[in-house]
């Protein structure tokens, strides 16, 4: 478990390998496409029990870019999703 990221209980448990990467490469494609002015993006993947589909509007970009983030997590590629920076004054 990293830092309160345990991929064992994650939504994206129990998906293979292969599923994550391209479920990851079709939810950065789709933050590209929103990014670049497309109205809506549709991302699909396959879990073990179905499939999944989301559509993603302008104004969700944060939340696509939360997918992304989890999926990386799950992949290992980084350690765990991004924290909120909060200051702490002393």
């Amino acid at each position: 478990m990293f830092g309160g990221y345990n991929p064992n209980t994650s939504i994206f448990a129990g998906m293979s390998q292969a599923q994550l990467q391209a479920a990851l490469t079709a939810a950065q494609q789709a933050y590209i496409n929103l990014s670049s002015g497309a109205k809506a993006v549709t991302v699909s993947y396959a879990q073990g029990n179905g499939s999944k589909s989301v559509t993603y509007q302008q104004t969700s970009v944060a939340n696509l870019n939360a997918l992304i983030k989890q999926l990386q997590a799950q992949l290992g590629i980084v350690r765990h999703p991004r924290r909120p920076f909060r200051p702490v004054y002393r």
